[in-house]
């Protein structure tokens, strides 16, 4: 490894305490250091904006229905002429793909950001092979995937009878077989509803046939979770997603993790992670009167410590939705008349496909495009919101950057909500005009860099720059002492890294890839005392109703080649 000495670039970092000084930046053997020999590589960073490695908490790039949508959607490949090629020093490879990149791009476009890791944030555990030979093939980025256990039958039945034990003892070897990171819920019971075709809408619906309610799945994971002393909280997509009126289910759902504590080595203090809230933030009945209840589901966050969340921005592109809530997507063709496909996975949940385009001219989707803001700018603490777009349901996460200069600029949100074909009617169904707060780069790192890397419990390692964690430095050609009047040299300057180095290696320089870097494929291997009914449980299912062998499940260790094992221990 060789030693870089990053020189003058006014640096953002929480874990240091560094709100824009100019500092130096030293790196020796893939580390961040205190000093370096005389013979390091010397970058300067003068008039820009250094920060550590981004981190996407939840987006969705790799997996069957990720493959899926590829394979629906040829069209996407040419949208707005995103297609790359060629050879940049014999490190890359021909890149396509606008909503749904291929994986090479995936891991292009994130390094080009300035991110060095990603969740892959609902993996169906049947096809968790799938989902790490995506995640292998995947350049340059660290990356880790959530096992969905939200609808999973063995969940149901431990947690009808309130055993914990038993859903702690399968979920560690779900865990471990998967080489999965943390615990997924989406749409918890509503998925396995849909079967049966049916939904539960509120979180005291009765999933069919297996007598429980998403209220007892929730609290039952996360009891689970709190037992095994996972790294990350729940993360949950809650029930009624994408449908008006939905806030007081969310607000429902969020306080059922009141009362609950943190039990874990790994910094990490909230309990429930809510993904994507602004597809959870609405008010109204109907699409006539749909409306923003930001303000609402922001007083709750901001009042309860234990909750941490992330965005979901619309972007306002034509893309692609893909998500395991497979009645959300029948209801989402219905309303849009475009292709759709459902996928049901035996046991464990299901999935859906839908192509979407979020049209400024559509009034519903300019209200979208507000709450994603207003979820951002009414947070009061930083470090427990975190920016994505659900990629690619709310649009693709190379959008990143235009949504930083939505929320560093005012001017932009006032420019872009006057070019609605109804603006008028936007800005009551709202309250963004009224939100005169812009985003420090400070606190863009805190939503970024820290706070995902605190959530996730990777703090001690990702996220921050100080002495012994690992290399990974964004330097962004932004001056912050000589701000761009022009706010689209943000979203410029934050699009393509000036420089991005990735374990103490250059991968990118001016928007090119130079080096094809490391990677690391994260997953837990959570110790729980062994139950013998599982055990049996697990082996009487696979010979009853799996499609494959227990020996075929199994995720060999050879689709992880270069893993990063994570152990916890159960707080018996």
């Amino acid at each position: 490894m060789s030693e870089i000495l990053i020189k003058n670039g006014h640096v953002f970092d929480v874990v240091s305490g560094v709100k824009g000084d100019k500092a130096d930046i030293a790196i020796k053997d893939g580390k961040i250091v205190d000093k370096v020999s005389s013979k390091a590589k010397t970058i300067d960073a003068s008039g820009k904006t250094v920060m550590a490695g981004a981190l996407d908490i939840h987006a969705h790039v790799a997996g069957p229905k990720v493959n899926l949508g590829r394979w629906f959607r040829p069209e996407d490949k040419m949208i707005r002429g995103e297609m790359r090629g060629g050879i940049v020093k014999q490190t890359t490879r021909m890149e396509q793909g606008f909503s749904i990149p291929s994986v090479f791009r995936t891991g292009y476009s994130y390094a080009r950001m300035g991110y060095g890791f990603t969740m892959e944030a609902a993996m169906p555990p049947l096809y968790a092979r799938h989902v790490h030979e995506e995640i292998k093939d995947t350049p340059i980025i660290d990356e880790a995937a959530l096992p969905v256990f939200g609808n999973n039958w063995f969940v149901f039945e431990y947690l009808k009878e309130h055993d914990i034990e038993k859903t702690a003892a399968y979920t560690a070897w779900l865990l471990k077989v998967t080489k999965g990171y943390g615990i997924k819920i989406v749409n918890p019971g509503g998925t396995e509803a849909w079967g049966w075709g049916l939904n539960c809408l509120g979180i005291n619906d009765e999933v069919p046939f297996f007598d429980i309610t998403p209220s007892e799945i929730i609290k039952g994971l996360i009891e689970t979770n709190e037992y095994l002393g996972l790294p990350h909280s729940i993360h949950i997509h809650g029930n009624m997603l994408g449908d008006p009126g939905n806030a007081p289910t969310t607000i429902d759902t969020m306080k059922l993790a009141a009362g609950y504590k943190a039990k874990n080595t790994f910094n990490r203090e909230q309990v429930m992670h809510l993904t994507h809230l602004q597809f959870h933030s609405y008010g109204g009945s109907s699409w006539g009167d749909f409306c923003s209840n930001s303000k609402e589901i922001m007083n709750y966050v901001n009042a309860h410590p234990e909750l941490t969340f992330d965005t979901g921005n619309v972007t306002l592109d034509e893309t692609t939705t893909m998500t395991a809530d497979g009645p959300f997507e029948h209801h989402l063709s219905a309303l849009n008349h475009l292709k759709w496909c459902n996928v049901d996975v035996e046991l464990e949940t299901g999935s859906g496909v839908v192509p979407f385009i979020y049209s400024p001219n559509v009034f519903p989707c300019a209200v979208q495009w507000a709450v994603g803001l207003e979820l951002a700018l009414l947070a009061t603490d930083p470090m427990r919101t975190m920016i994505t777009t659900d990629h690619p349901n709310a649009g693709p996460f190379t959008r990143y950057p235009r949504v930083f200069k939505w929320l560093m600029c005012k001017k932009t949100r006032d420019e872009q909500m006057a070019a609605f074909k109804n603006s008028g009617k936007v800005a009551d169904a709202t309250i963004l005009n009224e939100l005169d707060r812009e985003i420090t780069l400070f606190e863009l790192s805190q939503m970024t860099r820290a706070g995902p890397a605190k959530a996730l419990g990777l703090s001690n390692m990702m996220g921050g720059l100080a002495s012994g964690m690992n290399a990974d430095v964004a330097i962004y050609d932004l001056n912050p002492a000589k701000m761009p009047t022009d706010p689209e040299e943000i979203e410029k300057a934050f699009s393509n890294s000036a420089y991005f180095i990735k374990n103490g290696e250059i991968v990118c320089q001016d928007g090119q890839i130079v080096h094809a870097g490391t990677k690391k494929t994260f997953w837990v291997d959570a110790k729980a005392p062994e139950s013998k009914q599982v055990t049996r449980d697990v082996r009487e299912k696979f010979l009853r109703y799996y499609t494959v062998t227990q020996a075929n499940y199994e995720v060999p260790d050879s689709y992880a080649p270069n893993p990063f094992v994570i152990e916890t221990k159960a707080n018996v």
